[in-house]
């Protein structure tokens, strides 16, 4: 089978080399390719999608100016928010909700999953999930991706996976923050599970199923974030609790931290339909440098006494 990756960044990279072990026929686009974009789709069955979300629209735009075969399946690995949507009567976009607009009439899929891409490569087993309306499509996604060491599931929330993968990354700055601080294991595990708890609470109000978010891409991508010097989104929270600046922060990642830029779009949602997001809130302030990272921990522990939920 033909698999074309759209980004050729650590993540896509690696799901490339997945499917090529899997013996497909893979190539691989980005920006800096010699090749063709409408050489690299030309007969593919797949097209995966692996690009920042700043870059989604702009790689839609591409897609839609090529022949695309109306059978390919459209797989979309990004975690993210889209800046450029939201209003105070309509929701932000998903990933998978641009590409749906763009292409109504093919397949898309969702991968997400606690999936850090130099454990992988390493050949470090880990599993994910493969989320879709269209069951079939999803099936076909697992089948060409999945492994012995690396176990896709399938999933019929697409809406409760692709918000998972995109609103751990916000809580990842907060812990990053407290590990920064070194405040200790107790602390960091109430950081983690509040924030799992605020995540669900976004998911509900989006209309997605609760239980999504106890998976692989809410707890699963919650705790592998939370918990590793590799996660972008927590070297943001631990950098600036060492006293770094945010740009320079940003500057020595070796990608995108997609939690910034999901944080803004969520607090600007959260203020329009008054959605109750404590730690968002907090890390809002302190990548926007309006509070120091041990005023933000004080914030939430001063925060009202309340029942658990």
């Amino acid at each position: 089978m033909k698999v074309a990756v759209i980004g050729a960044g650590a993540w896509g990279s690696t799901l490339a080399g997945l499917a090529k072990d899997n013996g497909h026929q893979v190539s691989v686009w980005s920006r800096q390719s010699s090749d063709r974009l409408e050489t690299v789709i030309d007969g593919a069955a797949i097209v995966l999608s692996a690009v920042s979300m700043t870059g989604v629209r702009s790689v839609i735009k591409l897609l839609k100016s090529q022949s695309l075969s109306p059978n390919t399946i459209l797989i979309t690995a990004t975690k993210g928010l889209d800046p450029e949507s939201g209003t105070e009567v309509d929701l932000p976009r998903l990933p998978s909700q641009l590409w749906q607009a763009a292409f109504p009439t093919h397949a898309v899929t969702i991968l997400s999953g606690p999936n850090l891409s130099k454990e992988i490569q390493h050949g470090l087993p880990a599993a994910s999930v493969v989320a879709s309306t269209n069951l079939a499509a999803a099936e076909q996604v697992q089948s060409v991706l999945s492994s012995s060491r690396f176990r896709i599931y399938t999933n019929s929330d697409p809406l409760g996976v692709e918000l998972g993968g995109a609103l751990k990354n916000v809580i990842a700055i907060a812990v990053g923050a407290c590990d920064g601080l070194q405040l200790g294991t107790n602390a960091k595990a109430a950081l983690v599970t509040r924030g799992l708890a605020e995540m669900i609470r976004i998911g509900a109000y989006w209309g997605a199923n609760a239980e999504t978010f106890y998976g692989l891409s809410g707890l699963g991508d919650l705790l592998a974030t939370c918990n590793s010097p590799l996660s972008r989104n927590y070297q943001v929270g631990y950098g600036l609790a060492q006293g770094s600046l945010l740009k320079d922060v940003l500057s020595q990642l070796e990608g995108t931290a997609e939690g910034v830029n999901t944080t803004h779009v969520l607090v600007k949602l959260a203020h329009q339909q008054a959605i109750s997001v404590p730690i968002s809130h907090q890390v809002y302030q302190l990548i926007q440098g309006e509070i120091t990272p041990r005023s933000a921990v004080e914030a939430l522990m001063l925060r009202d006494s309340k029942p658990e939920g």
